[in-house]
């Protein structure tokens, strides 16, 4: 355990000199390192199983209600693993590390999983999500938080997403990046072939002029289905559109075409839930 009072202090490099993709790649080419902040993301990674390398926070947090979270970095500490550093600052000079007050305190590095692969995630799911290039890490997030809330099975990211450990994505999720399995798609050919491969139906979520209506029964009936959702700004890809089973449309009064992409997943994971 060590007190902090400068910044500069090289033992906090990963904290103050990395940004995301550096940690990523922190041990190529195996996987990398993530940044969770906040008591609550951080236990939810450490029950999930994620190892962790250190902590950064509050002398406070050494007691109370969150001490818990020491036991559960010793319990998941791996056997081989380098000595585990406890880092403790104050308040300040964790909001100079951040640049916000949204801590709450404390900072914990990671290591990231091997992720498995799309067939294995998806073999007995029944209701999956697809994020096609959702680019922005609050939207992948608020998604995330979605999914695992209202009975998604698993979620694939293509490379064009956000990471969902980025720390604004893991920490808008509330720590849901690590309850809902997850993979990047890495299918060499188009996604959707994967998918029909593993007996899906896809919904594809887009404004074209054959749509059916999010509410259509004949979705609901669907023993297994996957509902794509896409980009910001563009939405799916004309290609993903064209090769899904269907284009899905959430109505909306005359001159509202369209939600943001985190809202419109909500709408779609609670419609088309599976009710069996």
């Amino acid at each position: 355990m060590k007190e902090i009072t400068d910044l500069k202090d090289p033992e906090l490099k990963i904290y103050t000199e990395l940004n995301e993709i550096q940690l990523k790649r922190y041990f190529e080419p195996d996987a990398g390192l993530f940044i969770c902040e906040s008591p609550k993301v951080i236990r939810r990674a450490l029950e999930a199983g994620y190892e962790p390398v250190s902590l950064l926070m509050e002398p406070k947090y050494l007691e109370g209600q969150d001490a818990d979270i020491l036991a559960l970095c010793e319990k998941n500490l791996a056997s081989d693993a380098k000595p585990f550093s406890i880092y403790t600052a104050p308040q300040e000079v964790l909001i100079k590390l951040t640049g916000y007050h949204l801590t709450n305190g404390m900072l914990c590095a990671m290591r990231r999983k091997e992720l498995p692969a799309v067939e294995t995630l998806c073999k007995d799911a029944h209701r999956i999500a697809v994020f096609e290039d959702v680019e922005n890490p609050t939207n992948i997030g608020a998604m995330f938080r979605s999914a695992a809330a209202l009975g998604i099975d698993a979620v694939l990211l293509t490379g064009g997403c956000s990471d969902p450990l980025y720390r604004r994505a893991a920490r808008v999720s509330v720590g849901n990046v690590f309850q809902i399995p997850w993979t990047w798609i890495t299918s060499p050919s188009h996604y959707i072939d994967l998918l029909h491969q593993l007996k899906f139906k896809t919904a594809a979520m887009a404004l074209t002029d054959k749509t059916i209506s999010i509410d259509d029964p004949v979705l609901k009936a669907e023993e297994k289905l996957a509902i794509l959702l896409g980009n910001e700004g563009n939405g799916l890809l004309p290609e993903t559109i064209s090769k899904s089973d269907y284009a899905v449309k959430i109505p909306m009064p005359e001159g509202i075409d369209s939600l943001n992409v985190a809202a419109a997943s909500a709408v779609a994971f609670w419609e088309l839930r599976d009710r069996r």
